[in-house]
């Protein structure tokens, strides 16, 4: 569910006017809705309410500081996966000790930033690296609290770019050799061992997934237990999908109804990492049309966001829902929305049947704020866009568009070599 809807043909955010935004901000431009983004956090709080447990957003998804900002109010911890998210959670108020770190290339920067900084847990990903940070660890003279990530072997039937929990996978500790890992970890003087993680992919759309997965990690869990090992958090990863075309994927009170059954009589509190759940269905990216075009095969709208702002339909062969600004009673027609991008790749949508538009006018790509501007570059040196959060009838700009001059800001001619 979110909270953009036509209001006599005219598309809103919340209680405001896209179009008045628009021309405010101009285009390309991402737009929030503050709305969608409470929903969907009480539909998690709500439907894990049972059990203790931890939301840790999934920084990566969307990581604009004034989205961070919201969840730090409430009280919401962050799932990181670089130094520079553990500098944004950490600026955007989120508490350290709600802070977990996962990623396979933590280098030696990043992980004495994270000790220095007290986090709650490190998701260690390999033998080399669970070595590492208890190097570093005991130069700083303190104890990492880790959990390490186990890799269940699951297939969830997401695109293979985005599954993360199959043995062939780059991410986590096979499940096979968990039991060796952890009695390393136990022997290590500067590692403290607090919990198990795992993650199994992203924009997954059916339970089973979820539950084959957990039933091998509480098994893991019953033989730490055994072995005198601490195990206060259980991270079950996020990854659960949104709607984008026809998609139907379970709510989070489906996953909590499919997941806590397992969780009965096992100590600990649960971490959560959701991100595109959350975010995802809260944004969308507007465009405007710059030229209508027309081929012996083809019909264009070539608009003025491209790959470099959403990489996602590109990338993945992602399908977005893209709706005109302004909805008229109008013809319609099939064509490709395609970007000012230097790539025969760059499109937003292929054969798409759309209402008739003209150059100058609007669309809004739906479902966009989730691995949007995140993934977003500056390829063909053109400046990032502008973002704005929509709160009811009000709104607020939270990323100003980028300048050619910031384009160049850190480069440097050398005048001793050219």
């Amino acid at each position: 569910m979110h909270f953009f809807a036509y209001k006599n043909g005219e598309l809103y955010a919340e209680d405001v006017p896209v179009i008045e935004i628009i021309k405010e901000f101009g285009t390309p431009l991402y737009i929030y809705s503050y709305g969608t983004i409470i929903r969907h956090i009480r539909a998690y709080e709500e439907a894990f309410c049972e059990v203790p447990h931890i939301i840790c957003y999934a920084v990566k998804a969307n990581s604009n500081l004034a989205l961070l900002n919201i969840f730090a109010q409430l009280g919401l911890g962050a799932d990181i996966v670089s130094g520079g998210e553990l500098f944004r959670a950490l600026k955007a108020g989120i508490k350290n000790y709600r802070i977990v770190f996962a990623g396979v290339g933590k280098s030696d920067e990043e992980i004495e930033y994270a000790l220095k900084n007290d986090i709650l847990m490190f998701n260690v990903e390999s033998e080399e690296e669970l070595y590492k940070i208890n190097d570093m660890a005991k130069k700083l003279k303190k104890k990492a609290q880790v959990a390490l990530r186990v890799n269940p072997d699951i297939d969830p039937k997401t695109h293979k770019y985005i599954a993360t929990g199959l043995k062939t996978s780059k991410f986590g500790i096979p499940i096979e050799k968990a039991i060796e890992y952890y009695k390393i970890a136990k022997s290590l003087d500067y590692i403290e061992v607090i919990g198990i993680h795992k993650h199994i992919g992203s924009q997954i759309t059916d339970t089973k997934a979820y539950e084959e997965a957990l039933s091998k990690i509480i098994n893991l869990y019953d033989k730490l237990i055994k072995f005198d090992l601490k195990i206060d958090y259980l991270d079950i990863g996020g990854g659960l999908g949104i709607t984008y075309k026809d998609e139907s994927p379970p709510l989070p009170k489906d996953l909590a109804n499919c997941l806590l059954p397992l969780l009965k009589n096992k100590k600990g509190k649960l971490i959560l990492e959701p991100g595109r759940s959350i975010v995802g269905n809260a944004g969308i990216l507007l465009t405007k049309i710059l030229y209508t075009k027309k081929t012996e095969n083809k019909n264009f709208f070539i608009v003025d966001a491209g790959m470099n702002d959403l990489i996602r339909p590109t990338l993945y062969g992602s399908y977005h829902e893209i709706q005109p600004v302004i909805s008229k009673d109008r013809d319609r027609i099939v064509v490709d929305i395609v970007g000012p991008i230097c790539e025969s790749g760059d499109f937003l949508a292929k054969d798409r049947e759309i209402e008739k538009l003209s150059p100058g006018e609007y669309l809004a790509v739906m479902s966009a704020g989730a691995y949007g501007f995140s993934m977003s570059s500056n390829y063909n040196s053109r400046p990032r866009a502008a973002e704005v959060l929509v709160k009811g009838d009000k709104y607020a700009l939270i990323r100003k568009r980028e300048t050619y001059k910031d384009l160049i800001r850190n480069e440097i001619i050398p005048e001793d070599l050219l």
